[in-house]
């Protein structure tokens, strides 16, 4: 159930703004005054890297707004009594607590509202479900071929939008009528959302009860409109250094950090001030970062192993960008072999951390300053503690609230030696 609503709530407590706060389990916070939030994460985060015995600077917290701040939702589609609905899927059990046993299939939520969202996001999907609900033969009476995920990614300022249909399908390949009923439903999504910039479909494999959206490898399908949106981040340097804005090719479903308001100051931290002749950027996805030093250093070598990241690094056209695809430690095995000695390595790993021989090699480099981005505070204690004990000083600290009204926490350590 969820925890009742209180109209008198205390210093530490708020009235949670979201109707399906609780069934849902995403945002698990939303109980918690947003100050609350922040100093519970903050604790959370400095009892994590205590306990490793490092010397820690003091924390830097970056709030942020704490509704609409995603720039990016992907909903589960379901058909309730013959309406196609939107939702999320609940593995927890009824309190939240614990995730569901083997035994038990996660419950479908479908919901109307999501105010992390940025409002075109919620307001697209509204009218992605009228438009399907309008022609049910045509998308909701075939079971070779059912409407089972969609995801949605804007622009910061919501100017332009981005959608990618997943289907669940036992077939081989997908009829041909369908590209052009998926053309036709793109037209008219697009005078209900004129921001409406491309659209895709992407088949996924018959559902098992392994569904995993990590273990899925969804298969192109037919696409409309362009393949990706140019996204703008804001720049914080003064107008003085001529910098400006970056502009960043982000293809349909490439990775790209989600929340809108807090991107600028996070490029900023990590990008600012820093100069020299050759910097690494590890895990770069489509450049956030290596786009921004390739302005500051002589040159930069970005990484990336997904082959939609890779090709928008490759697409720059910067003369000083050099795009490497393979993954993090294949290329630092090379990197150590060939004795480059970059001034700067920014590395954004995913949740499992950069590793033992990840950080082994990065010792190895010896870069005189490291900018680690962790997505997992449980995983970056040890990264900290082999690269602490090659040398490094943990320097900076910061914590990046991305995610407000959930329990993760993004963390910036600067590290020198």
């Amino acid at each position: 159930m969820p925890e009742p609503r209180t109209s008198n709530p205390g210093p530490r407590t708020s009235i949670p703004p979201c109707p399906h706060f609780g069934p849902c389990g995403g945002c698990q916070l939303q109980h918690l005054a947003y100050a609350a939030q922040l100093s519970d994460k903050a604790a959370r985060l400095r009892g994590l890297l205590e306990a490793t015995g490092i010397a820690l600077p003091e924390l830097q917290i970056h709030p942020s707004p704490p509704l609409a701040y995603r720039n990016r939702i992907r909903l589960t589609l379901a058909e309730v009594d013959g309406q196609l609905r939107a939702g999320y899927l609940n593995s927890s059990n009824p309190n939240n607590q614990s995730p569901a046993t083997n035994n038990q299939r996660p419950a479908f939520l479908p919901i109307t509202v999501c105010p992390i969202a940025a409002p075109i996001l919620w307001h697209a999907t509204e009218a992605f479900l009228a438009s399907i609900n309008e022609q049910p033969r045509l998308w909701l009476r075939n079971p070779r071929q059912m409407p089972d995920q969609l995801e949605l990614f804007a622009t910061a300022d919501e100017s332009r939008l981005q959608l990618t249909l997943f289907l669940r399908t036992t077939a081989k390949s997908l009829p041909k009528k369908l590209a052009a009923n998926f053309t036709a439903l793109c037209e008219a999504l697009r005078t209900r959302i004129p921001e409406l910039a491309g659209a895709g479909i992407s088949q996924l494999p018959a559902l098992s009860k392994q569904r995993s959206r990590r273990a899925e490898q969804p298969r192109p399908g037919p696409t409309w409109g362009s393949p990706g949106l140019n996204y703008t981040v804001a720049s914080l340097e003064p107008q003085t250094l001529n910098l400006g804005s970056q502009s960043y090719w982000v293809p349909r479903g490439a990775f790209f950090q989600i929340n809108r308001f807090l991107l600028p100051e996070l490029l900023a931290l990590v990008t600012n001030n820093r100069t020299g002749q050759l910097a690494f950027d590890l895990y770069a996805g489509v450049g956030l970062f290596s786009r921004a030093l390739a302005a500051r250093f002589t040159n930069v070598t970005a990484t990336e192993i997904a082959e939609s990241a890779i090709s928008a690094l490759a697409a720059t056209k910067l003369t000083n960008l050099r795009a490497v695809k393979a993954t993090t430690l294949d290329f630092l095995r090379a990197a150590v072999l060939d004795r480059d000695r970059p001034g700067l390595v920014v590395l954004d790993p995913p949740r499992s951390g950069a590793g033992p021989e990840v950080c082994t090699l990065l010792a190895r480099i010896s870069a005189p300053t490291l900018v680690y981005v962790s997505c997992s505070p449980e995983t970056l204690p040890a990264d900290l503690i082999t690269l602490t004990a090659s040398g490094y000083a943990l320097a900076k600290l910061h914590l990046f609230d991305l995610f407000p009204q959930t329990t993760h926490i993004e963390t910036v350590a600067i590290l020198t030696r």
